[in-house]
């Protein structure tokens, strides 16, 4: 007699919790259904982009904290520039980076403003500020991808022991602020040259850049000489 009150019981009480449980599955689901229709109109955000999440290495992210830090624990050696250099010692704009753009064209999309691309990830339209000389640039043409600290510049601080593959790393850099879309006016002269040769026509910048050129150094376990490092001192001082 027990057992079947008990089996009675059981089958009256699984009714109620079967119809909440399939009450909570339909508002969970309707909710789920809201955020992506909310994400889909840019009302919110699900980080479900990988272009938007992978770009780490944005311009501006490194504080002037970490950069003095990081400055006490870069090798200050005399410059070492043997013979054999040439840009195609750094592999660079790989391609398949993201949705099988090239590394410059990851670079575009993320610096740029309303940028729109082709089906071969080439921007067609967007606008670009480019932060070393204020310039507003439309025409992708007109755009750089700089390596902060330039390839040359790289080969006499170290690069020139690197393997091909370490070097092509370094030149395809998106983790770190290695690369940033500039006009090619600023970019062409600038060079291959260090802070201590050369600034951007921007001081507004100027404490970016100085704590990027550091990172940069740092993370790659490249060398400073002295000239350049007395150049970065002097610029966070007024940071």
């Amino acid at each position: 007699m027990s057992k079947q009150s008990s089996s009675r019981n059981d089958g009256s009480g699984r009714r109620p919790r079967s119809r909440a449980a399939a009450v909570l599955s339909a508002v969970v689901a309707l909710v789920v259904f809201a955020f992506l229709v909310m994400e889909q109109f840019d009302v919110v955000d699900l980080g479900g982009d990988p272009a938007e999440n992978a770009s780490g290495g944005a311009p501006g992210e490194v504080s002037t904290e970490q950069a003095r830090d990081q400055l006490e624990e870069l090798r200050v050696e005399d410059e070492d520039d043997p013979p054999g250099y040439d840009r195609a010692l750094f592999p660079h704009w790989d391609n398949g980076v993201e949705d099988n753009c090239t590394t410059r064209q990851v670079v575009l999309e993320r610096d740029g403003e309303d940028v729109e691309a082709d089906q071969n990830c080439q921007p067609v339209s967007g606008s670009w500020a480019s932060p070393y000389d204020d310039e507003v640039l439309t025409d992708v043409q007109d755009v750089d991808i700089d390596h902060m600290v330039a390839l040359k510049e790289a080969w006499r601080s170290g690069a020139h022991a690197w393997t091909t593959e370490e070097r092509q790393s370094f030149a395809n850099d998106l983790d770190t602020t290695q690369l940033w879309a500039v006009s090619a006016s600023s970019n062409r002269a600038k060079g291959d040259a260090d802070p201590a040769d050369w600034m951007p026509p921007s001081e507004a910048v100027h404490c970016d850049y100085a704590a990027s050129w550091i990172e940069v150094k740092h993370t790659w376990d490249l060398a400073a000489d002295p000239d350049e490092e007395q150049a970065l001192r002097e610029i966070l001082e007024g940071c």
